[in-house]
């Protein structure tokens, strides 16, 4: 029978425990710059784009029209489509966030944020970018963006955070995604999501579409105030999450089960 690690009391186990700190320095930090600047549109994208790449160009433009509308653009703070998103914020006189990761070869930060974090841990930069988004914009990227896309997908889907505008920018890019999306996950015979799942993005080529749907979101929530207490399962936790709920088709099969 294999035997079971022994962990060395001056070495790794240690340096675990008051890694805390660290970690909870980047929350710290994030949290109290980001909660000054309102709800911003998060923009993803490769950090491989050149400046000659038409989605460079797309996503500076759409940065700028947001801006210009009072939206904080907040990107992963590196080059490529990151740099373009804060290059078009910063142009338009808006705010231009820039969340870097420390990355020793690919991501270096970008001039054009106006605001800047920088974190060494991954999932406490998601967590800003969740936090203090009113919408994603994802436009052709790596894992670090399915990464970002497919974290929305699941915090909506279960009720983990309200519905969100979650755009992807790209039809040929992401066109063929979506599509095995719908035959395999939800079609055929695997049925791993719901029918309304596949409502929770939008695929899109059109800058003017994105702000128009960012736009209505936000007039809708505007409308629609502050969002009344929970009396269901939906309740809201001490970090400003919700509990969340179990899908559609577990509800069905649990209240369908014999008593």
């Amino acid at each position: 029978m294999a035997k079971m690690p022994t962990a060395n009391p001056n070495g790794y186990t240690q340096e675990d425990t008051w890694r805390v700190f660290r970690v909870m320095s980047e929350f710290v930090e994030g949290y109290e710059t980001m909660g000054r600047i309102g709800c911003g549109v998060s923009i993803f994208g490769s950090a491989r784009a050149p400046r000659t790449d038409p989605h460079y160009d797309k996503a500076r433009r759409l940065a700028h029209l947001l801006a210009d509308r009072g939206f904080p653009i907040i990107t992963g703070g590196g080059p490529g489509i990151m740099e373009a998103a804060n290059r078009g914020a910063a142009e338009a006189g808006g705010t231009s966030v820039g969340l870097n990761i420390t990355l020793p070869e690919e991501q270096k930060a970008n001039p054009y944020s106006n605001v800047r974090v920088d974190f060494r841990y991954f999932f406490a930069r998601l967590v800003m970018f969740v936090k203090y988004s009113c919408s994603f914009v994802c436009f052709p990227g790596g894992f670090g963006t399915l990464h970002e896309f497919f974290n929305s997908m699941t915090l909506i889907q279960t009720g983990k955070a309200d519905r969100f505008p979650v755009v992807l920018f790209g039809r040929k890019f992401w066109g063929g995604m979506a599509e095995w999306m719908r035959k395999a996950m939800l079609g055929g015979r695997w049925g791993k999501i719901d029918p309304e799942d596949m409502s929770l993005f939008f695929v899109t080529d059109s800058v003017r579409q994105t702000v128009r749907i960012i736009e209505q979101a936000r007039a809708s929530a505007e409308r629609l105030g502050p969002r009344p207490p929970f009396e269901t399962a939906l309740q809201e936790t001490g970090e400003g999450t919700l509990v969340g709920k179990p899908s559609r088709t577990y509800r069905k099969r649990h209240n369908n089960r014999p008593r």
